[in-house]
């Protein structure tokens, strides 16, 4: 447990921070940013009055103590002011408020399956939504299935993104169509649209029709298989989350391109996610050692995604969904023979924070 101090030696002031048996130091740059005064903070959107960016670089406490519960500081600007411990101490961790992701295996139990009906409830929901952030896929039966039903549901759980494909699109065998997806092979584990910036951020497939023994769609926690990776070869982790990769796109309307690395980081370095699709990527030029050591952790990476150890497969029945992260979960699907009847799926993207801010939002409820 974490908790605030306040000490005063030798003429000088100082507030710590201390958690189990080691104290820090809360610069008074720090504080003064923190202040919840109404001169310095709205009261309503909890927005900044001031720029921070502003103060003196010199800043410096005056004085500090505890008033009943609250802790009065001042500064050397001038200021002086009332703070919460408590909110101290919670914005002394960087946190975005959501659970810890929870990598996960072909062996998953139990798998995170709800019904639309149930998902009406905010308190239902805010359960999926947990289970989503925290193992990036969700499986939803007993969806409408009329032809744009699929933005009904998608708007339950965020923003749709409109894309060159439209708000969504249509899934099922077609010759000579502009995309492999169109066609009844096999497709490999990938991400969508890694040529985009942004990358879509969450992915809806929903089945609409099904009438092929083939055609079953796969999921693998990009999580778990590169963490096998970094423990077999972290030169080549390092290699696969910093070389950056050109990603192309082109048919006759649209040319799309983007440069960044295959395995993605977020600000404090944790891995989020990847951006992965063979058929449209090209590393850089680079040294003979380095492009032969990039291609065996390349390699090593996407075998990994193929092993039956890591890869679920799903068959999607009409009314039934799956909901995944786009960066961290990759998808495919298995052959099928359109001679046994038709396969239908529509297909729509949604930010990737809107999941988080519903979440967000329900947890003050239900948390």
């Amino acid at each position: 447990m974490s908790r605030i101090l306040v000490h005063a030696e030798d003429g000088r002031t100082r507030v710590l921070l201390k958690k189990a048996s080691v104290e820090t130091e809360l610069p008074a740059l720090w504080l003064r940013a923190r202040s919840p005064d109404p001169s310095q903070r709205d009261t309503v959107t909890g927005q900044r009055l001031m720029n921070p960016h502003q103060l003196p670089d010199d800043l410096h406490l005056l004085d500090a103590r505890f008033e009943n519960e609250l802790l009065h500081l001042s500064f050397s600007d001038g200021f002086s002011g009332h703070f919460d411990p408590e909110d101290l101490v919670q914005g002394s961790v960087l946190t975005t408020g959501c659970p810890a992701p929870r990598p996960w295996h072909a062996d998953l139990q139990p798998r995170p399956v709800y019904r639309w009906p149930d998902l009406q409830s905010n308190e239902v929901l805010h359960r999926a939504l947990k289970d989503f952030i925290e193992r990036g896929f969700l499986l939803v039966h007993e969806t409408p299935t009329e032809p744009d039903s699929i933005l009904q549901v998608a708007r339950r759980f965020g923003h749709v993104r409109t894309t060159n494909f439209g708000s969504f699109f249509e899934v099922y065998s077609r010759p000579d169509s502009n995309d492999l997806a169109y066609r009844p092979v096999a497709l490999g584990p990938h991400t969508d649209n890694p040529y985009r910036t942004p990358v879509p951020g969450i992915q809806i497939l929903q089945c609409l029709q099904n009438e092929t023994s083939g055609g079953l769609s796969t999921l693998v926690d990009s999580l778990a298989v590169a963490e096998q990776v970094r423990q077999e070869d972290p030169i080549g982790f390092e290699l696969l989350s910093h070389v950056p990769v050109r990603f192309e796109y082109r048919d006759a309307t649209t040319q799309l391109v983007s440069v960044k690395p295959m395995i993605e980081l977020d600000g404090q370095g944790q891995m989020t996610g990847v951006h992965y699709s063979p058929r449209l990527d090209d590393i850089p030029l680079m040294s003979e050692n380095d492009t032969r050591r990039y291609h065996i952790a390349r390699k090593r990476l996407g075998l990994l995604f193929e092993d039956p150890k890591y890869e679920l497969r799903i068959r999607l029945n009409a009314g039934e969904m799956m909901m995944f992260d786009n960066n961290r979960v990759l998808h495919g699907r298995t052959a099928f023979d359109p001679s046994e009847g038709h396969r239908q799926l529509q297909g729509c993207y949604v930010d990737r924070d809107g999941p988080r801010s519903t979440y967000r939002v329900l947890q003050r409820k239900y948390g």
